[in-house]
């Protein structure tokens, strides 16, 4: 047992002096998850800062001035046109100057005024769904106060049940607080599976994977000294991810470091087995890498990372009970800004641990295969 030790660990020692020496994997491992945190905390935002709007007045009046002034100093619209015809909403539209055109009727405040019911048409742009529905929150959210300022200037009852959103776990929707903590799991799956998978492929491509054979090492000591030095690679990319969230982005830590490493492991332990599944078929490193690259793609678009895993087709949530990286976006996020315990993500850990454990064993079955 003793020996056996003493091999894994050597062998240990000889996959981080590989990986450190290569300049792709280093590269994989330390540029690539920097990177790609600030463009996803920066660039790829769902949060929408700046609604540019036409206005159609055709009222004039003291309550659409007051209305569009409103919309102007809230510091999120930002008023483009000033339309004169019906007929410029459509190009306002078409050509991208404005998401929305608000029209408003020549009855406007005398409708107010007589307290009757007062339209406020509003067009928007729907090719984007996400982002029109945002701003028409917006506008509702500013039309809600122009009421509330009316009622208190010119009389009227307010009334009686009010309705207020609050939202859970990330009060002012900033898309970073949901976008940071995914990219915990899903960039440390890219690049694990992507290290894992070149390891074999290095070694039959410099030939040195035949030396190796003729070790005294057994094919459970090889896989061991594979696999181990990638999750612990793997833990130091999740750990630079945390570091830039808390430190650079500030978004605050809710749950247990215990509970999410402990998670960690589980979803690491599962991405190296697909990893040396792949090394042990693919022959080359650009077959490997190609391999890697297949199979990581459909399980990041299908993980819930762009897309809520509830609005998927059932065919497909029934598919993805194989993918690690659905139960790892579950866990880090719960975790990081709910606080959800151990006994709260049993049902992410066992699904978790039993990938592993089918991977492993599957890559370790499979490894064997070859060399014999």
């Amino acid at each position: 047992m003793r020996a056996s030790l003493i091999r894994i660990l050597a062998l240990i020692r000889k996959e981080f002096l590989a990986v450190l020496k290569d300049p792709r994997s280093r590269f994989i491992i330390f540029l690539p998850p920097l990177l790609q945190c600030l463009i996803f905390g920066y660039a790829a935002s769902f949060d929408l800062n700046t609604v540019p709007y036409a206005v159609l007045d055709q009222d004039h009046s003291a309550a659409s001035v007051a209305l569009l002034a409103r919309l102007d100093g809230s510091g999120v619209f930002e008023r483009r046109a000033n339309l004169t015809r019906a007929q410029d909403i459509a190009l306002s539209i078409d050509s991208g100057r404005a998401l929305l055109v608000i029209q408003i009727d020549q009855d406007f405040e005398r409708n107010l005024l007589s307290g009757r019911a007062t339209p406020l048409e509003v067009i928007a742009d729907g090719r984007n769904s996400n982002t029109a529905g945002t701003a028409l929150g917006y506008l509702g959210s500013v039309v809600q106060g122009f009421n509330s300022d009316w009622i208190d200037e010119h009389g009227g009852t307010p009334p009686v049940v009010r309705v207020v959103n609050r939202a859970w776990y990330n009060p002012n929707l900033d898309s970073r607080w949901t976008m940071i903590p995914s990219l915990i799991g899903t960039l440390t799956m890219m690049g694990t599976m992507m290290l894992t998978a070149l390891s074999v492929a290095r070694e039959r491509e410099q030939g040195t994977f035949d030396q190796l054979l003729v070790t005294p090492f057994r094919p459970s000591e090889i896989m061991a000294g594979k696999a181990i030095p990638n999750i612990a690679i793997g833990l130091g990319q999740a750990t630079t991810i945390l570091l830039v969230a808390q430190v650079w982005f500030r978004i605050p830590f809710a749950g247990s470091f215990a509970v999410l490493y402990a998670g960690l492991c589980l979803f690491l332990m599962a991405a190296v087995g697909l990893g040396l599944f792949v090394s042990s078929i693919a022959k080359t490193m650009q077959q490997a890498m190609l391999y890697a690259f297949l199979l990581a793609m459909p399980f990041v678009l299908l993980s819930g990372f762009t897309t809520p895993f509830s609005s998927m087709p059932d065919v497909l949530q029934t598919a993805m009970v194989i993918n690690p990286l659905r139960y790892a976006l579950d866990i880090t996020k719960r975790v990081y800004l709910e606080g959800a315990g151990f006994d709260n993500l049993l049902s992410d850990f066992i699904p978790l641990f039993a990938i592993g454990l089918l991977t492993l064993s599957g890559a370790a079955w499979l490894f064997r295969k070859r060399l014999t």
